[in-house]
């Protein structure tokens, strides 16, 4: 009988709720349904919820190696279900999906239970699966934006992604919307010249985002532009515009491993889940694993 409740509580991920720091145990499947839900919409692919679900499990055994989970109070990451981040659980989704809740509950169970087992592995270990909703055209390096290089994130081709719905945006600021988030956000920026000199030459990573760029004399990351900004991504151009700037970005996310739009486009051209993961994640492999 140990054994048994031993396997029970050991197949769970611990996630921390992030409004109230609670640790909330979350047996494998319904992680993964929750995940999933949080992360793409129902309507998507098969194939494309599939390799959602097996990311979003590898991710958190990722993170169970390797975060700080004292921190965390022995959880592994966290997750604000109510704000549908991250996780969504049981409750939520019967409030997010209404009357469609029982046939939604049970496509995605039907899909990830027969996975609930299937981790990316890398070197036999669950790989950091870590996943975005739109690239540029080009997933982007791990040691770019967390500056840790694992050599399944050094990023591929997701031209499909081009034609994704909200793959180029503009948001306009005011000059002074634009002074008051760079000068709170940076020590030592001077942006007493003309609004036209505050920001200058930018260099690209090898995919084409921001790495730095020069703004108000001192050089900026640019995922660090892109945190204090708000903006969808860190691949963005900056103009002057009659009120202000204009800033347009190619890509909704960080750009590194899974592209969500990208996986959908796939699927919808007829590659299988494991077609999609070998391509986001070049070097892993998918096995059965048992926490």
């Amino acid at each position: 009988e140990s054994q048994a409740s031993e396997t029970a509580t050991e197949a769970m991920i611990y996630v921390q709720n992030v409004p109230d720091g609670t640790v909330l145990a979350v047996p494998v499947l319904d992680y993964m349904i929750g995940a999933v839900a949080s992360e793409m919409p129902i309507t998507w692919s098969d194939e494309a919820l599939k390799a959602q679900g097996i990311a979003a499990h590898s991710y958190a055994l990722y993170q169970r190696d390797h975060a700080d989970t004292e921190r965390l109070n022995g959880a592994w990451f966290s997750v604000d279900p109510a704000r549908r981040q991250g996780y969504m659980s049981k409750e939520v989704l019967q409030s997010y999906w209404g009357d469609a809740f029982e046939a939604n509950y049970q496509r995605l169970k039907e899909l990830l239970e027969p996975l609930q087992d299937t981790v990316l592995l890398y070197n036999g270990e669950p790989a950091a699966a870590c996943y975005h909703a739109i690239s540029n055209g080009h997933t982007e390096s791990s040691q770019l934006v967390w500056n840790e290089a694992l050599p399944y994130l050094q990023g591929v081709d997701s031209s499909v992604d081009l034609s994704a719905e909200g793959y180029l945006e503009t948001v306009e600021y005011t000059t002074q919307q634009m002074y008051d988030m760079l000068a709170t956000q940076f020590a030592g920026i001077d942006l007493d010249k003309d609004p036209a000199e505050w920001f200058g030459e930018s260099t690209l990573t090898p995919a084409g985002y921001v790495d730095t760029i020069q703004v108000g004399g001192i050089f900026i990351k640019g995922t660090q532009l892109r945190a204090a900004l708000g903006l969808r991504s860190s691949c963005f151009s900056i103009a002057l515009s009659e009120n202000g700037f204009q800033v347009t970005t190619k890509g909704y996310g960080h750009g590194v491993g899974l592209s969500q739009c990208g996986a959908q486009a796939m699927a919808q051209q007829g590659s299988s889940y494991q077609d999609i993961l070998s391509w986001y994640y070049p070097g892993t492999t998918l096995d059965t694993y048992t926490h």
